[in-house]
């Protein structure tokens, strides 16, 4: 059973969440991918990762490139797993994963500040409960600290 877990961003954009969680997933000698929903979602997320802390970055890389199965993250809009990742996040209301049995954790990020995202996420949630997963949510209090809701 692969453990999912949903993200309410409303305090902070998805660009300064993922980071940390990228961080913290390598920290657990997890290799990762995050899959959008657009090829320029992809080119924004790679310059990001470049950028996103003056004194650190973190090792990544896109499917576009050559040597995409060795980055330790691999930012992309496939559904594969070319760099045997234990953990997915799926941006951009992506789909599911048929596959989600081959993760330890999959991660759903959704803007809840948009209605089509929240629609989106809570039809992901029926999903993940009737296909026997542990289902988590996680929201974001008025000072940033994420509390698990669920």
């Amino acid at each position: 059973m692969t453990d999912v877990l949903f993200y309410h961003l409303q305090q902070q954009p998805l660009e300064k969440v993922l980071p940390t969680l990228l961080a913290k997933s390598l920290e657990r000698g997890w290799r990762a991918i995050v899959q959008a929903g657009t090829q320029d979602r992809v080119a924004s997320l790679d310059e990001l990762l470049w950028t996103y802390d003056e004194d650190s970055f973190l090792p990544h890389g896109t499917s576009a490139e050559e040597d995409a199965a060795d980055n330790p993250v691999l930012l992309t809009t496939e559904i594969d797993n070319s760099n045997e990742a234990a953990i997915r996040f799926l941006v951009d209301g992506v789909a599911l994963p048929e596959d989600a049995n081959a993760y330890q954790r999959i991660v759903v990020m959704f803007d809840g500040n948009d209605d089509a995202s929240l629609a989106t996420a809570r039809d992901q949630w029926k999903q993940v409960k009737a296909a026997g997963h542990a289902a988590q949510y996680w929201q974001q209090d008025e000072d940033g600290r994420w509390r698990k809701k669920a």
